[in-house]
């Protein structure tokens, strides 16, 4: 039978040893609701790591809930699947050890049979622990779904049901359905499938029955072809979903049943034509994206996953590369509807660590398994079309780990055969030990500039690594094991590998965002290259401070930022999912935005000798409000594809600049400030082809709210996102005059986040106070129960309101 969410009336506490519960009050936790964070409300260190955003590196907790095990279900097999608990989860019923998985990103269940006791109220039990396993933050707690299956023992295997596209024209489409099956009985069994194809409408478009017989004990698979009429396609522009509905049943008694998505869409791979997603050249304009959801920590809720990928897309991305862990459902789901590809990736690490206790400790015995996890997880989805195997892997420039690559790549392909298989590779991190080695060489015999000229910036020196025929020895086996070979910051790759390695296929897994007017060239003149993959596309917790500005008057040279820094101020959007300047550049280059960008650098760094690294970009703002003299000096670029921009201020023309001379699609402006209209108008072949204007504001302001939905419903996925901004009369948000923001919610609904995207915030996420970045600030709300949640916020003597309604879940 269909899954039920298991989500509800949990609680959470810090997990303590029986020792030392000893002589000590009993602590009854805190309820919540599923998925939960029980790491991101915690207090942070300044004496703590920047990589994990300078919370706790140990944390163990335990989640409890409590439910009544009927007598109907003695006859049933009854599971509970866990889509995510990080990390190292360990499972009891009724203090009785039912199961364990120490990636937190796989999908795992439990069968309760054995330890339930009917017509008795039963405790579940799940135990997670964290310490420093990972190069980021990621949360400790029961951060996905949970469902809980109850079933006739002969029944569907856990995503055991695999439809795919045989084969397609205009007037029809073939399509197989295979449904693996278990028999938990004592006896074979013989039951009948049924399978029915429904359209968006859910009107049934294809039907098909068959008999399985099944022995007791065993496993078995049956499988189906249908054939579709008129059959619409799914892509980027058209997501098209249908469904495979599938009954297993004896006579009228249905014992289970599974629906997944389907999409029809071909992809095709040639290095002379690149891509082609339904026989259509396609480029990748792709965004990493890291699993957190910023002041939800590492909670994968559907609602906010569902607006990264609707910012996303709307900011030009058409790809998501799940860096570095399997991408969760609900963002899966979200990327089918709305029409996102996707590069699941299954591991940051194999055998060799890059944190004291991280996932290599596992990977020997778990990795099997944990990728059958994530591609049983993926195969129906029709946004997924790349595999990745891993990232970054230390040791897939040796012999051990080019072995290691050709069996993980194996092993996907013998779950699903129908999708290429890609690994996020460093040439430079590949031949470290040997680039280490040639540095010291160099420093030991006084090379003239000694290490840094040698280095040069640290990207260049990547990028240089990767095209070297050292880096080119030791890849050869681990790329000719691939079907793309992706290629982490080493685009000299590029047209070097057209020649060199001609059957080869590359895609930018993994580069710089201010570097992409020179890849996205190369992009589009290299055939056999299908695209770029920017880090980041969303601002992420952890690896504080690693794309920020740095000045050298601060005197900032750590690769870190210092408390109280939270996020790696890296990526198009910020974690609140504001764009940011970097993201309308892209826009730009990408081809895809007619009106020019005007971006003002922020006035009080003027003239401050700025230092960016690979992942930085200049701190401009798209506003013409600042709390500077009027003649005060300032920067203003404008991004634009025109050959020419006239900045205009107030009326009165401040001059022309081509665009491109510093940087391609750049106009740059060396200004005063006078407050008004500041405008943009772009020429091109002597005529005037956009324009656009930026206003100050003025006036009184006031506090305006914004929710994302007016409605929602009471379900432990869905949330409403609300914008907080100071406006003035006109609508111009007020972005030179921060203010503390206080949240008060009340009725149905709490506050389980607040951030305006600011790096290095003074109040806690998960607080009830936030100061504002430029003028604006995201609360998040979920849902308690049916009725009405009523939003308060106060700035000094602003005050603003909103209610949102809660509606009864139609899946309860």
């Amino acid at each position: 039978m269909p899954a039920t969410l298991f989500n509800d009336d949990w609680t959470v506490k810090p997990k303590t040893s029986i020792f030392a519960q000893i002589g000590q009050s009993a602590d009854s936790g805190k309820l919540v609701r599923l998925p939960h964070d029980a790491l991101i409300s915690a207090e942070r260190d300044p004496a703590g790591s920047g990589k994990g955003a300078y919370f706790p590196s140990a944390a163990n907790f335990e989640y409890t809930k409590t439910f009544l095990a009927p007598d109907a279900w003695r006859d049933r097999n009854v599971r509970v699947e866990f889509q995510g608990a990080y990390r190292d989860a360990a499972v009891y019923l009724n203090d009785e050890y039912v199961g364990q998985r120490p990636y937190g990103y796989s999908i795992f269940e439990v069968n309760l049979d054995d330890h339930l006791r009917f017509g008795e109220e039963n405790t579940l039990r799940v135990e997670v622990r964290a310490q420093d396993d990972s190069r980021w933050y990621t949360g400790v707690g029961i951060t996905r779904d949970v469902l809980l299956h109850v079933t006739d023992p002969y029944r569907i295997s856990s995503y055991g049901v695999q439809a795919r596209l045989e084969d397609i024209d205009e007037e029809i489409a073939t399509v197989k359905v295979d449904i693996a099956l278990l028999n938990g009985r004592r006896h074979r069994a013989t039951a009948r499938v049924d399978v029915t194809i429904r359209d968006a409408d859910g009107h049934a478009v294809a039907n098909a029955t068959t008999p399985a017989t099944v022995s007791g004990g065993q496993a078995g698979t049956v499988s189906t072809q249908l054939y579709l009429p008129a059959p619409r396609r799914w892509s980027t522009d058209d997501p098209y979903l249908y469904s495979v509905d599938v009954h297993v049943r004896e006579g009228d008694t249905t014992l289970d049943r599974s629906e997944v998505p389907l999409g029809l869409r071909t992809i095709q791979l040639d290095p002379q034509r690149g891509l082609r997603l339904n026989g259509t050249p396609i480029k990748i304009r792709g965004a990493c994206v890291h699993h957190d959801n910023g002041a939800l920590g590492g909670v994968a809720l559907a609602a906010a996953e569902e607006r990264r990928v609707r910012i996303l897309k709307e900011a030009g991305f058409n790809a998501i590369r799940s860096a570095h862990n399997p991408i969760s459902i609900p963002m899966l789901e979200a990327c089918d509807r709305l029409g996102v590809l996707v590069m699941d990736e299954t591991f940051d690490v194999w055998t060799e660590s890059k944190s004291s206790f991280d996932y290599s400790l596992d990977f020997p015995e778990w990795w099997e398994r944990d990728v059958e996890s994530m591609v049983l997880k993926d195969r129906n989805h029709p946004s997924v079309i790349f595999y990745s195997i891993g990232n970054e892997i230390p040791e897939i420039g040796t012999a051990p780990g080019a072995e290691w690559n050709q069996r993980l790549a194996a092993k996907v392909r013998q779950i699903d055969p129908t999708r290429p298989v890609t690994n996020g590779v460093n040439g430079f991190v590949a031949a470290l030990k040997d680039v280490m080695q040639m540095m010291q060489q160099a420093t030991d015999a006084g090379a003239a500039g000694g290490v840094n000229d040698a280095m040069g910036s640290a990207g260049d020196m990547m990028n240089q690594i990767s095209a070297s025929d050292i880096v080119s020895e030791k890849l050869e086996e681990p790329l000719a094991a691939l079907d793309v070979a992706g290629i982490n910051y080493g685009d000299s790759r590029y047209e070097l590998d057209r020649t060199a390695a001609p059957n080869r296929i590359l895609v930018g897994t993994e580069t710089f965002p201010g570097h992409i007017d020179v890849l996205w060239r190369l992009v589009l003149d290299n055939p056999n290259v299908i695209g770029d993959f920017t880090w980041a596309g969303w601002d992420y917790l952890g690896e504080v401070g690693v794309g920020r500005t740095r000045y050298l008057d601060d005197n900032d040279m750590a690769f870190e930022a210092p408390y109280p820094w939270i996020s790696a101020w890296v990526g198009d959007i910020d974690m609140s999912g504001r764009r940011r300047a970097i993201s309308y550049y892209r826009e730009t280059v990408f081809g895809l935005r007619e009106r020019p960008f005007i971006g003002v650098h922020r006035p009080q760094n003027h003239g401050r000798a700025a230092m960016t690294g690979g992942w930085s970009w200049p701190d401009i703002q798209e506003s013409w409000t600042w709390s500077v003299d009027p003649g005060s000096p300032i920067r203003v670029d404008v991004y634009s594809t025109a050959y020419e921009v006239e900045l205009l201020c107030n009326g009165e023309s401040l001059g022309r600049a081509r665009t491109g001379i510093a940087k391609p699609f750049i106009a740059e402006f060396d200004v005063t400030y006078e407050p008004g209209v500041l405008e943009a108008v772009c020429y091109s072949h002597g005529g005037e082809v956009s324009r656009s204007q930026i206003r100050s504001a003025a006036g009184e302001a006031i506090l305006h709210l914004t929710p994302s939905a007016m409605t929602i419903a009471d379900g432990p996925g869905d949330a409403v996102f609300i914008e907080i901004e100071i406006l003035d009369a006109s609508g111009i948000r007020v972005t030179d005059d921060e203010k503390d923001i206080q949240l008060t919610v009340s009725g149905a609904g709490e506050l389980v986040g607040v951030m305006s995207g600011r790096p290095n915030p003074e109040h806690p996420l998960t607080g009830d106070v936030c100061q504002t970045l430029d003028g604006r600030v995201l609360a998040i709300v979920r849902p308690l129960h049916a009725g009405t949640i009523e939003i308060a916020a106060t700035a000094g003597t602003l005050q603003g309101g909103v209610t949102v309604q809660v509606v009864q879940d139609s899946d309860d």
